[in-house]
């Protein structure tokens, strides 16, 4: 329980910048405006890149990993099998959320910085 709370702290500052980028082009001028200043607030600070989106995201993807499969270092061999392993443990498709959300955001991040 306690590591299902740390992941989720740790993946919320970039799922906040992350539902700012779309919060900003959408027409609700208090909302949009509010998101364009959270936008502009990582983008003024270097650190909040690599800490903010991508040492805590990678954070939450390693420990969560652990937390799942916790004797293996590898990926399980099949899909059913690691569904079996999910859904075995209380916390697993908590985990499974976070560690899929985790990746999008590094994946994203990642991408955009190879494109500039």
């Amino acid at each position: 329980m306690l590591a299902a709370a740390l992941c989720f702290v740790l993946i919320v500052p970039a799922a906040l910048f992350m539902a700012a980028l779309v919060i900003r082009n959408l027409p609700l001028s208090g909302v949009a405006n509010t998101a364009q200043w959270v936008v502009m607030w990582y983008a003024e600070k270097v650190w909040t890149l690599w800490v903010l989106l991508l040492a805590l995201p990678f954070g939450v993807l390693v420990t969560g990993w652990v937390v799942l499969f916790p004797n293996r270092l590898a990926a399980p061999n099949g899909a059913w099998q690691s569904l079996a392993l999910i859904r075995a443990q209380p916390m697993g498709s908590f985990f499974a959320a976070l560690i899929l959300s985790a990746a999008g955001i590094l994946a994203i991040v990642v991408l955009h910085m190879l494109a500039n």
